[in-house]
């Protein structure tokens, strides 16, 4: 891996990390290093950083206090 590729990594832990978990990804970039925004990208969804699953989340935490305040409401009746 080139030295250059390397360093920004180690800037990077949380790319790092997901460079560990997902080894195809050392190959990958020892043989086209250019790929580094692919990695980024995967790295993203394989953390739950893009505008979808952030929605989704939203979402998620919405339906639960909802859930929530009908509980407490029928519970106070």
């Amino acid at each position: 891996m080139e030295p250059n590729l390397y360093q920004f990594l180690r800037s990077r832990p949380e790319l790092l990390k997901f460079i560990r978990l997902n080894p195809q990804w050392y190959r990958e970039l020892t043989r086209n290093p250019s790929r580094i925004q692919d990695l980024e990208k995967e790295a993203n969804v394989f953390y739950g950083r893009t505008v979808p699953q952030r929605i989704e989340k939203i979402s998620n935490q919405v339906q639960m206090v909802s859930m929530l305040i009908q509980m407490a409401g029928a519970m106070k009746d």
